[in-house]
């Protein structure tokens, strides 16, 4: 199963209410679902800070859900 779906079904939203989070129209977002579009790098962010779980999880570059620990970054 796509894993956007997975996540998306797993919270009983639906995908107007995961295009609406996002400003895209329902139809651009079933696209992304089925992998018919490449998914923008805006969106992978803010789809992974929704869902709290890494960007390479919803590319499959890992099987691990949880997300990677924010880093501190020193301004110096």
């Amino acid at each position: 199963m796509n894993r956007l779906r997975e996540l998306r079904e797993d919270r009983d939203l639906y995908q107007k209410d995961i295009a609406k989070l996002l400003n895209i129209d329902q139809s651009n977002y079933s696209k992304l679902e089925l992998e018919k579009l490449n998914i923008p790098v805006e969106i992978l962010k803010k789809l992974s800070d929704f869902y709290n779980t890494s960007i390479d999880y919803l590319l499959y570059r890992t099987d691990k859900r949880e997300p990677y620990p924010k880093s501190i970054v020193n301004n110096k």
